[in-house]
């Protein structure tokens, strides 16, 4: 084989199909964050109950990783263009029903439906992504931008939604994915290439259903126990959960055809890959929503003025989800994921100085410099997915490391948000569950609403404390696990093909002791 033949460099089609596939990829990630600033809105518009907004916040995420992976064996079998132009089909549809909601219910139903859609896009078009560019700078070049795309959808999600409800209703901030879906179905079939790998067999259908009913179970246990505290049925409903999601695992473990390969963690860096993908966007998640609250309900800034506020730290983020390859050409991967959690775990601690009489300052510069890290940990993800696995399992490596992110976003505010709720029911004032149907009721003493706000300002700065303490152990973590020798792979190889993969393989074999996967 030689290098004219098999790695061709990609024309002027192939770099217009990539800008057509982030297009889609850039609304499924912005989808998750854009409701942070829109929330208040929402409730003033539907009046969800507590936990009808938290679910109308994490369903979306909830539903798009818990399905990511099953999609991406799907689009393994049957076709990734087809399933991309399904998916952005029903994505409009359902963006256009999530606008028009006319109840709480109504609205939640859309969101899982958007999730739906936004499962079948990102595994497909990381796989379109990976067969338009065979050269492998060129797909590692292309790949930093669809990562960077992914990244400033989260980031940009907030901001955009701020300019738009300055505006317009709150419905507005669905409208705005139509033109960008439709373009994308009238350029698609020009552009892109119907790819399939040669597999055989069908997706375990009992293993979707584990991993989504094992999830929201859990879920739903934390958050219900978190706001309306502990009772023996939301505690079995957790138990029963935990137990589904541990029946799903055994079961990938004896599957020939398991839903998510578990094997491809016998590799510790692809492992401590993963959990980057997870944890940063669990921090941000969390942190971005309950800053937004913070921003609009305790410090009265406007919607639009919180959009702005959000703005540095978004583009700093995407920059450095642009530059990060180079930045491990020069100072190696391993280097390169210790950083990403430091700079994460200080810029949180930049919350501890807010409180309800002022801190925006200190909010932007907690973005600012967490911003670097969540930069780096996305574009990292995206390619030790593509990296590991051979070119006929990308689709389902790449629902792995979407799912991470994906689930991390659903968690963080689950989870983290509900450890603020928790907070907030100690030490607010005791006259609802949480921080926002409190100052919603009538009457309040001014001292009542001080003490609101100051148990809202103590959870928030508890979650950034505690995500900030997970990266710190994260980074020690990736000191002793993750080999040396990929930081020495920049001087052995500057591309960072070659000694990368190698590496890559050492270690693999290296990590295989006792690892009895299948």
């Amino acid at each position: 084989m030689t290098k004219t033949t098999d790695t061709p460099k990609p024309g002027l089609r192939a770099w217009l199909g990539l800008a057509v596939i982030l297009g889609p990829v850039l609304l499924v990630a912005m989808d998750g964050s854009v409701l942070f600033l829109a929330m208040p809105k929402v409730t003033e518009a539907l009046s969800p109950s507590a936990d009808q907004a938290l679910w109308t916040l994490d369903i979306y995420g909830f539903v798009v990783g818990s399905l990511l992976i099953a999609f991406g064996n799907i689009g393994d079998r049957y076709g990734r263009l087809r399933l991309l132009m399904i998916g952005v089909t029903l994505f409009g549809l359902a963006s256009l029903g999530a606008a028009f909601a006319s109840s709480p219910e109504m609205l939640i139903t859309f969101r899982a439906l958007m999730g739906l859609a936004g499962a079948t896009l990102l595994p497909s078009a990381l796989a379109v992504l990976s067969e338009l560019f065979v050269d492998p700078q060129k797909r590692a070049q292309a790949i930093g931008i669809f990562a960077a795309a992914f990244a400033a959808g989260f980031a940009i999600g907030p901001a955009v939604g701020g300019q738009l409800l300055s505006h317009f209703w709150w419905g507005s901030v669905f409208l705005v994915n139509l033109p960008i879906l439709v373009l994308f179905l009238a350029l698609a079939p020009v552009l892109l290439r119907e790819v399939k790998a040669t597999r055989t067999g069908s997706v375990n259908v009992l293993s979707v259903v584990q991993s989504v009913i094992g999830l929201l179970l859990t879920i739903y246990s934390v958050k219900h126990m978190a706001a309306e505290g502990f009772s023996t049925i939301t505690l079995l409903l957790g138990l029963v959960g935990l137990a589904i999601l541990a029946w799903f695992i055994r079961r990938q473990l004896t599957l020939d055809e398991p839903l998510i390969d578990l094997s491809l963690f016998r590799d510790r860096v692809f492992t401590i890959a993963i959990v980057t993908g997870l944890l940063p966007l669990a921090a941000w998640s969390a942190t971005a929503y309950l800053s937004g609250v913070y921003l609009q309900s305790v410090l009265g800034i406007s919607v639009l003025r919180a959009a702005l506020f959000s703005v540095p730290g978004a583009l700093l983020l995407t920059v450095t989800c642009i530059v990060t390859p180079m930045l491990v050409a020069r100072i190696g991967k391993r280097s390169a994921l210790i950083t990403c959690h430091l700079f994460i775990a200080t810029g949180l601690l930049l919350l501890l100085p807010i409180a309800s009489s002022g801190g925006v300052g200190w909010y932007v510069a907690s973005t600012v410099l967490a911003g670097v890290g969540y930069g780096i940990s996305f574009s990292l993800v995206a390619e030790t997915a593509v990296a590991a696995v051979p070119s006929e399992r990308a689709g389902s490596a790449a629902a792995i490391a979407e799912t991470s992110n994906e689930i991390g976003n659903a968690l963080g505010i689950a989870l983290l948000g509900s450890l603020s709720v928790l907070i907030f029911r100690l030490q607010g004032p005791d006259l609802a569950g949480t921080f926002g149907e409190t100052i919603d009721l009538p009457g309040l003493a001014p001292a009542v609403i001080g003490q609101a706000k100051d148990a809202f300002v103590t959870g928030l700065q508890i979650v950034a404390v505690a995500a900030s303490l997970l990266h710190l152990v994260l980074a020690i973590l990736t000191l002793r696990w993750v080999p040396k020798v990929l930081d020495d792979e920049k001087d052995a190889d500057p591309s960072g093909d070659g000694p990368r993969q190698a590496a890559t393989e050492a270690e693999a074999s290296d990590s295989n002791e006792g690892a009895g996967i299948r």
